[in-house]
């Protein structure tokens, strides 16, 4: 692929006056809907479910696809920036807004067929949720050691078999797209990406999991017991199913930093407020200097993870390779979001590590950012390979 020369790149650190209202009017829907919903979910570890049509009616759930198909027909950067408004309050009520732009729109607006964007994408703009099911007990890091089954029948269809882990909005999903492998013999080329709908027989969901943070998104198992696709609903070529899984994975590391550095600014803010209030020694916490370093050592920081994010989801849209760079900003802005979220809870003192606090709950949601589409690991292994070419 041609990268664009300096001079053809697009602003990277500036926003759109179109993107700048964007942010604002989910700014306000964050403050207005999500925050004040947010004690609750995290008590009940569910999303509040009068949330999710909202979600609809203001557009967030099919920010870059086309108005043609009941899209907003903005930009990746739109995914981005409201993918970080509302972490700054819950990154469990963003989560749900990420996956549907990165993980499932992405590879239907990519891969989908013509018949296929017509049936399914109006509605996954208005009323349909949709998860992404890679992860399998065997298959985390190592993606593609996948055990879940498509048999091909004699009319093109295939039957699938298996049990998929770990996928976020499971519970509330109607719209899966589902990885299996066609062809074992062919080893990861056998892998195929289905469009699977709850309603399809032998399709169920699973446990939901206990988590430590982001509680409110549903993390589930998925079953598959002789689920008929149709052929109709194969979601790409056969055998092609592992570069949608890696093209939409890179895609999908842009939305996980824009979480983290979302949920990171609200630990940030969370502590500047408490720091303002609380006074010692005849004098307000933010007036010490050795308060007033930290704070912006922290802030600079989180300054630099937020660029790096932008900078990604700039280079996205250009049409540039974010293999690497998507990596470098899905690391730095998860250490960033830990190291930030510590600190909050430290500086307010045994106030932070209590309930009574939002920042202990940003300190919990901080760690997945280092776990979920793609370890740091995975990630420093992505870099290093580009590095020592």
């Amino acid at each position: 692929m041609n990268q664009p020369t300096s001079s053809q790149r697009p602003p990277l650190t500036t926003l759109t006056d179109d993107e700048l209202a964007f942010r604002d009017a989910v700014a306000e829907f964050t403050n207005g809907e999500v925050r004040p919903r947010v004690q609750e979910m995290e008590r009940a570890a569910k999303l509040d479910p009068t949330l999710i049509p909202k979600y609809f009616e203001l557009g967030l759930m099919g920010i870059q696809v086309p108005e043609q198909y009941g899209g907003a027909g903005g930009g990746l950067m739109m995914v981005t920036i409201a993918v970080e408004e509302i972490s700054k309050a819950d990154a469990a009520a963003a989560i749900m807004v990420d996956v549907q732009n990165t993980l499932v729109l992405y590879p239907m607006l990519t891969y989908a067929s013509d018949e296929q964007k017509a049936r399914y994408l109006p509605r996954l703009c208005t009323d349909m949720v949709g998860a992404y099911a890679l992860s399998e007990a065997a298959s985390g890091s190592d993606a593609f050691a996948l055990q879940t089954r498509a048999t091909a029948q004699p009319d093109g269809s295939f039957v699938l078999n298996g049990r998929k882990l770990w996928i976020t909005n499971g519970a509330e999903a109607e719209f899966f797209i589902i990885f299996a492998n066609a062809d074992p013999s062919k080893g990861y080329k056998g892998i195929t990406a289905f469009i699977v709908e709850r309603g399809f027989s032998g399709f169920s969901v699973g446990k939901k999991e206990d988590k430590l943070g982001i509680r409110a998104s549903s993390t589930t198992e998925l079953i598959l017991d002789n689920v008929p696709v149709p052929v109709a609903n194969v979601l790409g070529p056969v055998g092609q199913g592992y570069k949608i899984a890696i093209e939409t994975l890179n895609e999908g590391r842009i939305g996980i930093g824009a979480q983290m550095i979302g949920n990171a600014q609200g630990a940030l803010d969370a502590a500047v407020a408490y720091l303002k209030e609380r006074k010692q020694f005849g004098k307000a916490l933010a007036e010490f200097q050795g308060i007033q370093f930290q704070v912006a050592q922290a802030a600079t920081e989180l300054e630099a993870a937020r660029l790096m994010v932008y900078n990604a989801t700039r280079m996205k849209e250009a049409g540039m390779d974010i293999a690497v760079t998507g990596a470098m900003a899905k690391l730095y802005a998860s250490q960033v979001c830990q190291q930030v979220t510590s600190l909050a809870v430290e500086l307010l003192g045994g106030a932070g590590y209590t309930k009574d606090y939002p920042v202990e709950k940003f300190y919990r949601d901080a760690k997945i950012g280092a776990i979920y589409e793609g370890t740091s690991n995975m990630q420093l292994q992505t870099i290093a390979k580009a590095v020592l070419k």
